[in-house]
């Protein structure tokens, strides 16, 4: 994915790659050592969590503007992500202009945010209703409810743990729930995910795949 993005930055005689990073330490590392004008993160990079890593680029390289990359709408994690003050959050499908528009305008100090998002996504971000649980997230919450650990879940859907937590976390907002337990009753008493009794038992995991 970063060979794609360069390739795409590198096309442009106005944008210079300075360097690449494949987990939150080295790119921390990179960002004290060039101070970028303009850092595209990936939402899911291996290490610290994205927010720490964003706040800790903006203390190392004050004049960095971050864009996050992502494969799917996460509401509160936008709404936390916003705060810590990224310049962008676009999805990984977005076109090439796209990309090369975020960064140009974040390079040039441009004032507004890009947001690659939903409309319900941006809702929630604004602070209207949460709305449903998605299908993913009710998959997700049906198999907390039979006691699996975030590392079984991720290997039942081929996910990596990351990503599960940030999908509780979302859970957990859109039922205002403070536990994995509160928030599986909150969705039962609700009717958005099946009632334990009514689930079947969890196969085992085989350890070897």
């Amino acid at each position: 994915m970063r060979e794609g993005f360069r390739a795409i930055l590198e096309a442009e005689d106005d944008l210079v790659v300075v360097g690449e990073a494949g987990d939150s330490e080295a790119t921390l590392a990179q960002a004290a050592d060039k101070h970028p004008h303009v850092v595209l993160l990936d939402i899911e990079i291996p290490g610290e969590d994205v927010t720490s890593t964003v706040t800790k680029i903006h203390q190392l390289s004050p004049e960095s503007q971050v864009i996050i990359l992502s494969m799917y709408d996460a509401p509160r994690l936008v709404k936390e992500l916003l705060t810590v003050g990224i310049r962008g959050y676009l999805h990984k499908g977005v076109c090439k202009h796209e990309v090369i528009s975020a960064v140009r305008g974040a390079r040039v100090g441009d004032a507004r945010v890009m947001l690659s998002v939903s409309k319900e996504s941006l809702e929630q971000v604004n602070g209207s209703s949460a709305g449903p649980l998605s299908e993913r997230e009710r998959e997700i919450l049906e198999l907390t409810a039979q006691a699996l650990s975030n590392t079984q879940i991720a290997s039942r859907l081929y996910l990596t743990e990351t990503t599960v937590k940030r999908h509780l976390r979302n859970i957990f907002a859109k039922l205002n729930a403070v536990s994995r337990i509160d928030a599986v009753n909150k969705a039962m008493d609700a009717s958005l995910i099946r009632r334990a009794d009514r689930m079947p038992s969890p196969r085992p995991i085989n350890r070897d795949q």
